[in-house]
């Protein structure tokens, strides 16, 4: 098992708490320095709340952990290919690689659906890896 499979398996097992609660099955880790940080999985459903996102939540806490919003060094972990809203925030949080498992056709924005990443001014660009694990999160 690849360190990106280890780390994607993390995030299928928040997915499945997703699940558990009806919410559609994403989940997410980030990790710094070899170590899980922050981790996420979908609450838009049940709290009525277009930014449940996993990835938001992952983001939001893993900033409160290091005390800044710049997660420059982490790494961010999530099942399905993260939509634009998401992908925005990654971006502005600096986050240095994205790993996900299954691509999103219909709103993935790391190159299924669109790609932010051909913007001329973005000021950031991570280091995008699809495809870990792609069965599984599918």
């Amino acid at each position: 098992m690849t360190t990106q499979e280890k780390y994607m398996q993390f995030a299928l097992k928040e997915a499945s708490k997703s699940a558990l609660i009806d919410e559609v099955p994403i989940g997410c880790v980030i990790v710094k320095d070899g170590k899980i940080i922050a981790r996420g999985h979908n609450v838009r459903e049940t709290t009525n709340d277009p930014l449940g996102h996993s990835e938001l939540i992952a983001i939001r806490k893993a900033s409160k952990k290091l005390s800044n919003w710049r997660l420059e060094g982490c790494d961010l972990y999530v099942t399905i290919e993260p939509c634009i809203m998401c992908s925005g925030a990654i971006i502005q949080s600096r986050i240095e690689h994205v790993y996900y498992g299954a691509s999103d056709s219909k709103g993935g924005a790391f190159g299924s659906s669109i790609n932010v990443l051909t913007a001329e001014k973005i000021n950031h660009h991570p280091e995008i890896i699809g495809g870990i694990l792609s069965e599984e999160c599918s």
